[in-house]
Parts: structure tokens; C-alpha cells; sequence
């Protein structure tokens, strides 16, 4: 202290030292200043019966679908994504020829038909086909005519939940629902014929 004012000396400047305030003298004015119409807080818990809050399946989960289509055969891939965190992958074989859009929209249709099951009506939905996307969304017209059945029953589907939204998001970022659908496509299904 005594440095500082040597040093501010020489510019006629003087240092005043600021003095500590107590912690009992705000105790002290804070005690001259309380309310005398003071209530305590009512911790009288009305509702004894209601143990728990929760919410129901209002809350958001998220679907991602891929379809595969390969020279070994077409498989579907979709992952629910629960409000926690929880992962629910489906794939599906298919066992007749199709397109890769055709596939796109088989594996969205499967994992809305999966979440209509478990009772879910809020969903984000993600996809790496823009073509579907763009069409779910309505921003797209629907004009190849094998895609037009897909989409009368997509429409069908979309009325089951209160709030439905349709996301492109890069082939990257939707590598659990890539890796189903390429796995499915591979796996080589038995002609089971019966002999009675």
C-alpha cells in the first residue's frame, strides 16, 4: 500500500484505502429493513395421492430410415429414438424388386407403422434421400407412378400422430439406419417349400 502511494506521489495523485465492510453490519441493516407482514412458505403438499408426474408419449422421439438396394437384394433399416435416449433399430428384407426410392419409402413407411404401434404421436423424422424427403414434405411433386402408391400410403399413415417433421440429414449422420438396411439386403432368405 504504502508502494502505491509513493509511486501516484509524483502526479499529485493520493490513494485512499477503501475499509472493509463487516458482514454483521449488513446483517444489521438488513434486519432494520424486514417485513412485518412476514408469512412462512406453505410446504403443505395438496395433492398426498399424486406420487408421481410424468409425461405420456407427447414427448419427441425420432425415427431415422435407409433402404438398400444391391445386386444381392433390397433390404430397409429404421431406428426410434426415444425421448431418453433409447435406440429401437428394425430392418426388413424385401423379397421383390424395387428402386432405391422405392426402397427409401418402404423403410420410412416401416418405421411409421412401428411407432403408430408403441402408441407414439410426436416424431422427427430423418432420412438421406432428399427425393423422399422433399416429397413427405410436400415441397416436391410425386410423378413417377411407382411412387405414387407410397404416397397415398404414407398419407394414410400421417394422420395417426399430432406432430409429424421431415428432415434430410447427410448419409453420414444416418449410418445405424445405413448399416440395417445394407445388412438385410445381404442376408440371402430360404425358399422354405412344405412336402405334405
Amino acid at each position: 500500500m504504502a508502494r502505491w502511494q509513493i509511486l501516484l506521489s509524483e502526479f499529485d495523485i493520493v490513494y485512499v484505502s477503501q475499509k472493509a465492510i463487516k458482514g454483521s453490519a449488513i446483517a444489521d441493516f438488513l434486519a432494520s429493513r424486514a417485513l412485518d407482514d412476514y408469512e412462512s412458505l406453505n410446504f403443505d403438499f395438496l395433492n398426498d395421492e399424486l406420487m408421481c408426474v410424468a409425461t405420456t408419449e407427447d414427448c419427441l422421439w425420432k425415427l431415422s430410415f435407409d433402404g438398400a438396394s444391391n445386386v444381392v437384394g433390397n433390404g430397409i433399416g429404421a431406428v426410434l429414438i426415444s425421448p431418453n435416449g433409447d435406440y429401437y433399430p428394425f430392418t426388413c428384407k424385401l423379397d421383390f424388386d424395387c428402386t432405391n426410392n422405392m426402397v427409401e419409402y418402404e423403410a420410412c413407411i416401416m418405421g411409421l407403422r412401428v411407432a403408430i404401434e408403441r402408441g407414439i404421436r410426436t416424431v422427427k423424422v430423418y432420412g438421406d434421400s432428399a427425393l423422399v424427403i422433399y416429397q413427405l414434405r410436400g415441397e416436391w411433386e410425386t410423378r413417377d407412378p411407382k411412387l405414387v402408391n407410397y404416397r397415398k400410403v404414407f398419407l394414410g399413415l400421417l394422420e395417426e400422430f399430432d406432430d409429424i417433421t421431415f428432415n434430410y440429414i447427410p448419409r453420414d449422420k444416418n449410418q445405424m439406419a445405413d448399416a440395417l438396411a445394407t445388412l438385410a439386403s445381404m442376408i440371402k432368405a430360404n425358399n422354405v417349400t412344405t412336402l405334405f
